[in-house]
């Protein structure tokens, strides 16, 4: 299981670097994972190669690029059809929101939509994918990719709370949003992790490799690092736009 960086921007993306966006390839299976602003035209295949698109919730920097992608694969002389779209039912609702009056027919041929939500399950090829419920604003899943005796999990958003951790036990790769280091924590907002918790959970669900994503572009990424290297106690990376890891 390869895992293509497309962005991994917190809240907005800056320049060279998309909001939150990943390819998940797998023996010939692609499936694009959340649609922050800035993945689409970044991402590392033809777009007609994509063979599916999971969303982890209905947040702009997550799902926006859904539209572009809309548009783009709608609006030409060959349209696709029918491309599967797997999110929380908000998602759903906040995009076709955008979608002029008329056009309704017109997004649903595109795009197959399937609601997900806590304990849901999906396979893409020989990807099996499992979906779990997050502690975020709205409606989030993170979503756990098991292919070859291998796994990966992703955090989408979250805040520390509730049972959610579990879905990350012993996974190989832990893929999981930092949005605050220890100085810039939020308590009336404890909807997002620092890097520091996210070593934390990492290491107490005996993660074996910790890479972080979703740390905004005025955090210093190296001190995200540190932070979760301290509580992780063994090495972390972040992920990289335009990188690629093997889980």
């Amino acid at each position: 299981m390869r895992v293509h960086v497309i962005g991994s921007s917190g809240t907005f993306p800056a320049p060279g670097r998309p909001a939150a966006g990943f390819l998940i390839e797998h023996r010939g299976t692609r499936v694009w994972c959340d649609a922050g602003p800035g993945t689409f035209v970044a991402l590392p295949v033809d777009p007609d190669l994509v063979d599916a698109v999971v969303i982890s919730h209905q947040h702009a920097d997550h799902c926006s690029d859904i539209l572009t992608a809309f548009h783009a694969w709608t609006y030409r002389p060959q349209p696709r059809e029918g491309i599967p779209i797997l999110a929380p039912e908000s998602v759903w609702d906040r995009v076709c929101g955008f979608v002029d009056k008329g056009q309704e027919p017109v997004i649903d041929r595109t795009f197959s939509f399937r609601p997900v939500a806590d304990g849901d399950t999906a396979r893409f090829g020989d990807l099996e994918v499992s979906f779990t419920g997050m502690n975020h604003s709205v409606p989030a899943v993170g979503s756990r990719w098991e292919a070859d005796d291998r796994t990966l999990f992703y955090t989408g958003d979250t805040g520390p709370g509730g049972a959610w951790r579990e879905a990350a036990r012993d996974v190989d790769v832990m893929l999981s949003e930092a949005s605050y280091q220890e100085s810039t924590k939020d308590p009336g907002y404890p909807m997002h992790l620092s890097a520091a918790e996210a070593g934390l959970i990492a290491r107490e669900m005996g993660v074996h490799r910790l890479v972080l994503t979703h740390i905004p572009p005025y955090l210093d990424v190296s001190q995200s690092i540190h932070e979760a290297e301290q509580t992780f106690d063994r090495p972390v990376s972040a992920a990289v736009p335009g990188a690629n890891f093997d889980v």
